[in-house]
């Protein structure tokens, strides 16, 4: 039980950017875009642990010191140009380097995770498919319930996604 509230816990970021994302799309979402974006998170979440838990204390303490900037800064950077782009009728392009940008991001903290599961003895491999599958999941609902929002809320979607990911990058300085 205390692992899938792990994987729940981790899985909130990939989510939030999920909801975000399939904002932006405005009734033209396929699902390959939402498995991609799914794909990615669901990935990262899978390989930050596995990291963490084989290089241990040195990886994870020198990245988890600077990981509230990261975040900060991919999700300012992500934030702004979503707002700057938000009157943009085109179709939402999903580029493979802003996915693995905000996969990374985004599971920093299952780095720390994983480290503290080599301390604890965890089978790993049970470990990060469970967290892996919850993310993957999540994300891919959040870029459907993000779509449905966003066709509801046209152009604004994308500005309070801008917004949003701009919120989460300052939260991540402000309250580490």
């Amino acid at each position: 039980m205390s692992l899938l509230l792990i994987a729940l816990a981790l899985a909130m970021d990939a989510l939030a950017v999920s909801l975000v994302y399939g904002s932006q799309y405005k009734h033209h979402l396929h699902f390959s875009d939402a498995f991609k974006i799914a794909l990615f998170f669901g990935l990262s979440q899978i390989l930050m642990p596995l990291i963490g838990y084989y290089l241990g204390n040195y990886i994870s303490s020198y990245v988890q010191r600077y990981e509230p900037y990261i975040v900060c800064v991919v999700f300012v950077f992500l934030g702004y140009d979503m707002i700057k782009h938000a009157k943009d009728s085109k179709k939402t392009t999903l580029k493979t380097g802003t996915l693995l940008l905000l996969a990374l991001a985004t599971s920093i903290d299952a780095l720390a995770v994983g480290f503290t599961f080599s301390l604890k003895h965890i089978n790993i491999w049970y470990a990060v498919i469970v967290i892996g599958s919850v993310t993957f999941f999540a994300s891919f609902l959040g870029v459907y319930v993000g779509e449905k929002l966003g066709s509801h809320f046209e152009e604004k979607a994308e500005y309070l996604g801008g917004v949003l990911l701009i919120i989460l990058g300052l939260e991540a300085i402000l309250n580490p």
